[in-house]
């Protein structure tokens, strides 16, 4: 007699959808980044990634990406806050659009707001891994 298999594997959706992994991923380097663990966060990147930030020159690669993070941090960037507005995947590539929100201590105790934009790359090595990440303000350029 045939009896039903109850394996999650022959459920329709046994793992989450591209979109919501993605997401968690993000956040898994919003709390690294967060926690000064900057390799951990640089370790979401390809090996041939490209961290993009503005008024640097690109960071390739894991370690040069963790380099540039660190400066962030040790810059005074703290409570890295990132929202996914829209995910389009399709096959091993996806592309992540959404805001973020940061804040940057000054060497004079104050905290300064920024808030914009971003986009990351990414592509299914096994695992996702971003190829790269950009982002640019949605404040006037201070002159």
């Amino acid at each position: 007699m045939y009896r039903p298999y109850s394996s999650s594997l022959a459920e329709p959706r046994p793992f989450l959808d591209v979109q919501s992994l993605l997401r968690n991923i993000a956040q898994d380097f919003v709390t690294a980044f967060n926690t000064g663990n900057y390799d951990q966060a640089a370790a979401l990147f390809a090996e041939d990634g490209a961290f993009m930030a503005p008024h640097y020159e690109p960071a390739y690669g894991p370690k040069a990406i963790e380099r540039l993070l660190r400066q962030f941090g040790d810059a005074g960037y703290e409570d890295l806050r990132l929202e996914t507005v829209r995910v389009e995947a399709s096959g091993d590539m996806a592309m992540e659009i959404g805001r973020y929100t940061v804040a940057m201590r000054q060497p004079n105790g104050t905290v300064v707001a920024d808030r914009g934009k971003y986009v990351k790359a990414w592509r299914r090595l096994g695992t996702w891994l971003m190829v790269a990440d950009c982002w640019s303000s949605n404040l006037p350029a201070v002159r």
